[in-house]
């Protein structure tokens, strides 16, 4: 009988594969453009459904045709810009310069950070960054999210920072300065059609062993039963005397941050119109959408109440910014599926 050859199975790619340090997701990088816009918001995960729309992606065999799609269902309350933070670039990279905070601060941040105290100048943050404005090179807010006004059982907002599109860095700071201490909601960032990236901490699976981690071969035959079926055949050679990074073996499996790249948004529904996605008796494990809402086709990383970042897409120059004409949304019961 011949030997079975086959290639190997597990992906090494995200190396280490080690539990996300937080549920919160950083974003390392952002889109450049030259309109002064935030470049990203934050929602919670609810839940999926289907749709009925009219495909409108070019030269595809259904153009024109209406279509059931998936789409993930994101809860997206406003944002508050509780901060402005400014960057230096330096040798190591860039490196924070200054701060400045919002007067009118969500109380409930307290759970979170050191709220300023009282004699907290203001004007003399923004005047003496004002003053360096000639090492400035990049400029981000600071946005917090409001879970008390969603079906989350959360009380503590999240705090992320958020990049903004501009021509120059004073032409960012002119502008976030302006929004400090707003409300934003999603419809001021993002457009229906537009393609953004979802960034998240995927669902956590716990430690795992090797066949469900890797994908690889259950051993069969007198090597299974000599000795066990669900390992590698070998973890080495003699020389070099060490165990390599790529073989695969158990560990922490899932809670992991990823990044998926060009999901488009088929729908962006006000507060008003949550009974035209709201199921009866609400979404599994979420409840009831009670706040503005996104439609993103197919699926986003995490789990439901997991806090997703969409950022503008990063990859998108090709892509078709149509909005679809959507025809039915289900909101059949989730029970039992």
């Amino acid at each position: 009988m011949g030997r079975h050859h086959q290639p190997r199975k597990g992906s090494v790619a995200f190396s280490p594969r080690k539990r996300s340090a937080k549920e919160t997701p950083r974003v390392k990088s952002w889109p450049t453009t030259e309109e002064p816009k935030l470049l990203g918001l934050a929602g919670y995960k609810v839940g999926m459904t289907h749709i009925m729309m009219v495909d409108n992606t070019k030269n595809s065999p259904t153009e024109g045709m209406e279509v059931a799609t998936p789409v993930t269902v994101m809860e997206v309350p406003p944002l508050s810009v509780m901060g402005v933070r400014v960057y230096e670039k330096t040798s190591r990279g860039l490196k924070a310069m200054g701060e400045v905070l919002a007067d009118n601060l969500n109380e409930e941040l307290s759970r979170k950070i050191t709220l300023p105290k009282e004699e907290y100048n203001q004007e003399a943050a923004i005047n003496k960054i004002k003053e360096n404005i000639e090492y400035l090179e990049d400029v981000r807010v600071l946005l917090n999210t409001n879970p008390k006004v969603t079906s989350v059982p959360k009380k503590k907002p999240e705090i992320f920072e958020c990049g903004i599109g501009g021509k120059n860095p004073e032409e960012k700071l002119n502008y976030a300065l302006e929004l400090l201490g707003q409300e934003i909601s999603a419809k001021d960032i993002l457009n229906e059609g537009e393609f953004v990236d979802a960034i998240a901490v995927t669902k956590g699976k716990g430690f795992q062993g090797p066949v469900k981690r890797f994908g690889i071969r259950i051993q069969y035959g007198k090597a299974a039963r000599s000795s066990k079926a669900r390992h590698v055949g070998s973890i080495g050679p003699w020389t070099p005397a060490r165990t390599m990074w790529t073989v695969a073996q158990a560990g922490q499996m899932g809670y992991h941050k990823r990044t998926e790249y060009n999901k488009k948004i088929l729908k962006i529904g006000e507060q008003s119109e949550v009974d035209q996605v709201n199921p009866k008796g609400g979404f599994i494990k979420y409840g009831l959408v009670k706040n503005d809402y996104i439609l993103v086709k197919g699926s986003v990383p995490g789990p439901s109440k997991r806090l997703i970042i969409l950022r503008k897409g990063i990859r998108a120059n090709s892509k078709n910014p149509e909005a679809a004409q959507i025809n039915f949304i289900s909101t059949a019961s989730k029970q039992g599926v």
